[in-house]
């Protein structure tokens, strides 16, 4: 049976986190807030967590989900070959609804889909979603909904869609913005934008960055 938390409550925040801990240890699922919409959560180092969170979202293995981290110094540890303009990047962004993908470090023993070695990586603005992450470490985390229907923005949304297959919701009220990270493809000499978001061309552009 799911448990909900709020997450606005001091009390019932500190024991969702704890909650919401244990549910990823035990490799079951977590729906939580984030700066931009609400997300469901797995770990990212297990299999078998990665796979119930896609099958939850009725997703093939072919739409591999992010990875959140709760600082900006795991982006070394899940990334490898990268530009410099990808560090420039995540210092002006994060954290912030910007998504980069690079390629993934060998070394990585995991399995979050057909990911032809790139790995998906963001750092979210939102305290509850950081508390989390800093408890548990990376998160394969994709939105908090069925395939093909809205993204949550409020715990209910993710509740009456999700259900069950959902051990803990942690409700931080409203979801951020409600408007999707920008999806930034880092594997080539030039960053390419491949998914419009939070975060305009214009924005990455100011800082000196050319986009491809």
């Amino acid at each position: 049976m799911s448990e909900r938390f709020s997450c606005l409550d001091d009390d019932q925040r500190e024991a969702g986190l704890e909650a919401a801990r244990a549910a990823i240890r035990d490799n079951t699922l977590v729906v939580m807030p984030t700066d931009t919409v609400y997300g469901i959560a797995a770990d990212a180092f297990e299999p078998e967590a990665v796979a119930a969170l896609l099958a939850a979202k009725g997703r093939g293995r072919h739409m591999p989900p992010p990875v959140l981290v709760a600082s900006t110094t795991t982006l070394d540890a899940l990334a490898s070959r990268m530009e410099p303009y990808v560090h420039t990047l995540a210092e002006a962004f994060w954290p912030g609804p910007l998504t980069l993908i690079c390629r993934q470090q060998e070394s990585l023993v995991w399995d979050l889909g057909e990911t032809r070695g790139t790995v998906a990586i963001r750092m979210p603005a939102d305290e509850n979603a950081l508390a989390l992450l800093r408890r548990t470490g990376p998160l394969a985390v994709s939105s908090a909904n069925l395939t093909g229907r809205p993204a949550a923005t409020t715990v209910e949304e993710a509740e009456e869609q999700l259900g069950e297959s959902v051990a803990v919701y942690l409700d931080g009220g409203p979801a951020g913005s409600g408007v999707p990270s920008t999806i930034v493809d880092c594997t080539s000499d030039l960053p390419r934008v491949v998914r419009s978001g939070a975060i305009t061309v214009e924005q990455i552009v100011e800082l000196g960055v050319e986009v491809g």
